[in-house]
């Protein structure tokens, strides 16, 4: 049993005392103890190491106590496993030197065994586990299919994907098998994972916001929704498409556990769109932990009155920036402990 299951319980939409809190990227580049690990190993090697993994997952518990914690680990791992290099550069993000342009590079994508090419996570997954001896819920994430199209197509980091929409517009059957491909992946993926331990799921559509609503429909949902689909019988889904508050109603419906939110979307909207009855997470902006501590603190009780202490997870609107103070990551963490009604 997890000691700490407030998580859990927020999940299920269960009434509770206040609302539990983790931070998105929370396990890793913002931390001093962390960066002493950086210094030693190159990003793949510590994401292909179960030791340094869970440790690096570990780290932010330990020094933060937030309800959850998350594994240390990429989105990127899947394309890697699917045939299609990726490297990581410093001070430049994702490089893949050989995109996917064309129908003959699709049918070049393969669909891995998980427990070969992936087995490293699950190794990590369970000296996480044993690090965190039921203290609190661990999750275990995978990007969306287009998120990961995104970076496969593109081939690097874009303000606008114009290459990634390009090919799914001007070869839109070459695309869905492409995203198919990734689906059925992600999904053996993340059904390993929770084999493994994780107790919660979150899929990141990082880039779903690059996309009109009816493109989103068609090129992102409906294979999120198979995601859900297939594992929402075993454990709590959530759900998060940054720059996405247009399908939130749509989400809502999809049998997910949870929605992320974030900070262009306000408490009230995200409620009103997504029907009132789902658990909402988010969306306290990262660039606002560059506030003063103390105005930190008013802002995230502000927040968590505007969405009320149940049915909501409070979490930042996208992952936590390397430039935050350590005092001010634990100001926001502090100031749900401290929350009352």
């Amino acid at each position: 049993m997890i000691k700490n299951d407030l998580f859990l319980r927020a999940l299920k939409g269960e009434i509770v005392h206040r609302p539990p809190v983790w931070m998105m990227r929370q396990a890793g580049r913002y931390l001093p103890e962390f960066m002493k690990i950086k210094g030693k190993y190159d990003f793949f090697t510590r994401c292909r190491t179960p030791e340094l993994a869970s440790e690096i997952t570990v780290q932010p518990i330990r020094r933060f106590g937030m309800d959850a914690a998350i594994l240390f680990s990429d989105i990127l791992v899947i394309p890697q496993a699917m045939n299609v290099e990726v490297e990581m550069k410093p001070d430049f993000g994702p490089y893949l030197p050989n995109p996917i342009r064309d129908q003959k590079a699709v049918d070049n994508v393969i669909i891995p065994d998980v427990y070969e090419d992936l087995g490293y996570v699950m190794e990590a997954i369970k000296a996480t586990k044993e690090k965190l001896n039921d203290e609190v819920p661990l999750i275990g994430f995978a990007g969306s299919p287009w998120t990961i199209l995104c970076y496969m197509v593109q081939g690097q980091g874009s303000k606008n994907f114009d290459k990634a929409k390009g090919f799914c517009f001007s070869n839109p059957i070459a695309a869905h098998q492409l995203l198919q491909k990734i689906t059925d992946t992600t999904v053996a993926y993340l059904k390993a994972k929770i084999t493994a331990g994780v107790d919660v799921v979150q899929i990141f559509d990082s880039w779903g916001g690059m996309l009109s609503p009816s493109d989103y429909q068609e090129y992102s949902w409906k294979y999120i929704q198979q995601i859900i689909d297939a594992l929402k019988d075993k454990v709590p889904v959530i759900a998060f498409g940054k720059g996405c508050w247009f399908a939130l109603h749509e989400m809502s419906k999809s049998g997910a556990a949870a929605l992320g939110v974030d900070w262009t979307c306000s408490a009230r909207n995200a409620r009103y769109l997504s029907g009132g009855n789902i658990t909402l997470q988010g969306n306290f902006d990262p660039s606002r932990l560059l506030s003063p501590p103390l105005e930190i603190k008013k802002r995230v009780h502000q927040m968590i009155n505007e969405f009320g202490k149940d049915k909501y997870i409070v979490n930042l609107g996208h992952g936590i920036l390397p430039n935050i103070p350590v005092d001010n990551a634990k100001a926001f963490i502090d100031a749900v402990k401290e929350y009352k009604v």
